[in-house]
């Protein structure tokens, strides 16, 4: 089931992202699996902004979530993640067209996010679920803002691309 976080909930989702964070070790990318989530006080931001959602098992505990930020006129994806217990089971997805819907309610014309480019379950995910890479000298001021941030904290150490899909 996908549901709204719970103030409950955000207690769990710091151990989801570790967790989720490990397979990135396999393809050689361990700082990543290492990265720190964001603390407490930022996930119950997203939480009371309702802009959080999690993906729960059948004893509604969450096994997957995903936050969104205002990016210029779009609905930016800051965060989905899955435990991998439970990948490959469309969780992933679902959390995202959730997002979809509260974006279309909200009146934003698009989903974004950043990604890493050659990561199986990173942009060629993203990709088949509609999102399309969006060209350096297209991005907005806010991405471009974002890609300097992301280049501070190290994650550009591999390709990232920023990907928009349309809200239907």
């Amino acid at each position: 089931m996908i549901r709204q976080a719970s103030a409950d909930d955000v207690n769990f989702l710091r151990a989801l992202e570790r967790a989720a964070g490990d397979p990135f070790r396999e393809v050689g990318m361990a700082s990543i699996a290492e990265d720190e989530p964001l603390p407490l006080d930022e996930l119950l931001d997203y939480q009371r902004g309702g802009r959080a959602w999690v993906a729960t098992d059948d004893v509604d505990s969450p096994v997957g979530y995903l936050l969104v930020d205002i990016i210029d006129s779009a609905a930016h994806i800051e965060q989905v993640s899955v435990h991998p217990d439970h990948a490959r089971l469309g969780l992933g997805a679902a959390l995202i067209d959730v997002a979809e819907v509260w974006a279309r309610d909200q009146g934003f014309p698009s989903l974004t996010l950043m990604t890493f480019a050659d990561v199986p379950w990173n942009a060629p995910y993203y990709a088949r679920l509609g999102f399309s890479v969006i060209e350096s000298g297209k991005l907005t001021p806010g991405l471009v803002a974002l890609r300097e941030r992301e280049h501070v904290l190290g994650l550009t150490a591999w390709p990232r691309v920023a990907m928009r899909r349309t809200v239907s």
